[in-house]
């Protein structure tokens, strides 16, 4: 309801409708709270569950694993149950020295994977932004296409194209740049062109969401400078494009570090992933505790990291470095 007062002989009116704190509230607390129920119920309950497994010793049942932290016998159980409980999958990881091999080589993989995606990708977003208004959404449409193609699909076309009978041989010797073909199938260097080309899009995206918001009248101010486009690029342009550059390592490096269709197909015996090991402990060994150990040694190899350069970045932004 409203009111009206006088001022200084000018009549005015006032508004007088409670603003209801309390219903703006409520719908703050809703919105901040679905990502976070969300997070709790589909990555940190069953990563708990992991965890409980991960604690467990292997046995010859269904499910393949002594239970630990059982509520179904109450506070006897629940003793019974700390007997069992044992830190042997975990100290096994420590004495094995295939699993340190299997972690060093998947974050290899994934760097070395990182690196060659933004030296190409980089590029491709950057002809995107600075392409006419007019082709942007067609090239984004060609950036997205092979997502409408399923994963499993497209990693196996590759290996059509790789194999010694393949397409890209065929090309090769048929160019006169080969005289044989080449054993590309079954390599590292197959599980690199895999991963490059099934990951490129991640790169690509944040890439040019970062390149495209940039104001180009900054290039056109350095250039009424005098500054030459390099230095323009490299002062102007790629600074304030490490958003998007960061967001898209993150977006290839972790997903690749624990990838296993892509070295399960493409790669050879001499391919050692995490991926492929966890594979082989859960369906092959069946030893569920040890793999969920494993599961939980590569999870905090790749949370840890980000956990910290967050809160640096955080801290930097509040320093106004």
């Amino acid at each position: 309801m409203t009111e009206v007062t006088e001022r200084s002989g000018i009549p005015e009116v006032e508004d007088t409708t409670s603003a209801q704190p309390g219903a703006t509230s409520w719908t703050r607390w809703l919105v901040l709270a679905l990502p976070y129920l969300w997070l709790f119920v589909l990555f940190f309950v069953p990563f708990l569950i992991v965890i409980k497994i991960s604690f467990s010793l292997a046995a010859i049942a269904q499910p393949p694993y002594t239970p630990v932290f059982d509520l179904a016998g109450g506070v006897s159980g629940l003793i019974d149950a700390a007997r069992q409980f044992t830190v042997e999958n975990y100290l096994w990881l420590t004495e094995d020295v295939l699993y340190f091999r299997a972690y060093v080589s998947s974050l290899e993989i994934a760097v070395i994977s990182t690196a060659i995606v933004l030296f190409i990708g980089y590029p491709i977003a950057y002809g995107m932004a600075r392409a006419p208004s007019a082709w942007r959404l067609p090239l984004l449409m060609l950036i997205i296409l092979p997502f409408w193609t399923s994963f499993l699909i497209r990693v196996y076309a590759w290996i059509g194209i790789l194999r010694r009978e393949g397409l890209l041989n065929q090309a090769l010797v048929g160019l006169g740049l080969i005289s044989e073909p080449l054993t590309i199938l079954n390599t590292n260097t197959a599980v690199y062109i895999g991963i490059v080309y099934s990951y490129l899009p991640f790169m690509v995206l944040p890439l040019y969401a970062s390149l495209e918001r940039q104001d180009p009248a900054l290039l056109e101010a350095a250039a009424d400078l005098g500054c030459r486009p390099v230095r323009a690029f490299w002062t102007i342009t790629f600074p304030l494009s490490l958003p998007g550059v960061v967001a898209g390592c993150f977006l290839v490096f972790i997903p690749v570090t624990g990838e296993f269709v892509i070295p399960d197909l493409l790669g050879g015996s001499d391919t050692l992933m995490i991926g492929r090991t966890l594979w082989s402990e859960f369906f092959s060994n069946r030893d569920w505790p040890l793999a969920s150990a494993v599961a939980v040694i590569l999870l905090l190899l790749l949370v840890v990291p980000i956990v910290l350069f967050q809160n640096h970045e955080m801290k930097r932004a509040e320093r106004g470095d």
